[in-house]
């Protein structure tokens, strides 16, 4: 897998899963674009990536905001003079956001415009922006869904509906693109164990053992399983794959949810367990 000559974009590529991706595709010897609302830790990221002898650039930007969009997509051209990859991955918080969290009754109309700007309007401008270029080099679009655009969990109507709108989205976009030569895939990740959730789990050590006992595999993900999910889509050998949304998730979301439910009660009875929430 060689992505010499290439030039990858990474929304949301200075910490997590994002920065996994900007990392592996480097060290497959793309150019990579980090554009990220936090550019402390992009500046970081982009220095270790440089370090592994990679070439990065950074450009803040805010993916709720068209003209950030538009802007980032100008500079990469500016600096790399091509697109071949667009990695949409940025969301600034999650679930547990007060202003994104609860059901249709309790999210303000601010909060619902606000988180869905950032999960389902920012895939349709990077499509929109980057699409002439990704077209003119046989391009690739990912876009990071999650195990939560595949199975709903209550008091979180914004984010469900965003990760579930990127799904359709995906195959949309598939049906547009493929004649053009750019295929569009997603990427449905399970719970990864992100710099930030690492903290988090040190802190509750056996709540992680009761989270690793929910996957066959009998571990959480780590941001370099989704950053080769990615490659490995964005690869020659993926070529006839598009509109897909590859679960990567341990085998979390194949489990029938009645043995599935006994077995983490007997788990949690027999065990002195920490819940996360």
């Amino acid at each position: 897998m060689d992505f010499s000559e290439k030039v990858t974009i990474v929304t949301g590529g200075a910490l997590g899963i994002g920065g996994g991706i900007s990392r592996k595709f480097a060290e497959k010897g793309s150019k990579i674009v980090i554009a990220d609302i936090d550019l402390d830790s992009a500046n970081i990221n982009s220095k270790k990536i440089e370090d592994m002898g990679g070439k990065c650039e950074v450009i803040k930007t805010d993916v709720s905001k068209s003209k950030d969009i538009e802007n980032m997509v100008k500079f990469t051209i500016e600096k790399y003079g091509r697109i071949d990859n667009l990695i949409q991955n940025a969301f600034s918080t999650g679930n547990f956001s007060e202003e994104f969290s609860g059901s249709a009754m309790k999210v303000s109309e601010e909060g619902w415009d606000k988180g869905i700007a950032m999960l389902q309007k920012a895939i349709f401008l990077g499509a929109k922006f980057a699409g002439k270029e990704l077209i003119k080099n046989n391009g690739n679009i990912i876009n990071i869904s999650s195990v939560h655009g595949l199975l709903m969990s209550k008091n979180a109507i914004v984010y469900e509906s965003g990760k579930s709108a990127v799904i359709g989205m995906t195959k949309q976009m598939a049906c547009d693109f493929g004649p053009l030569g750019v295929r569009v895939n997603a990427i449905c990740p399970g719970h990864i164990v992100t710099e930030k959730m690492e903290v988090r789990w040190k802190e509750m050590p056996k709540g992680l053992r009761f989270f690793e006992e929910q996957y066959p595999v009998r571990r959480t993900g780590v941001p370099e399983d989704i950053a080769n999910g990615v490659a490995f889509l964005c690869s020659e050998e993926a070529s006839f794959i598009t509109g897909h949304s590859l679960v990567i998730d341990g085998g979390l979301s194949i489990q029938l949810q009645e043995d599935f439910g006994v077995d983490q009660a007997k788990y949690a009875q027999s065990h002195d367990v920490e819940f996360p929430y």
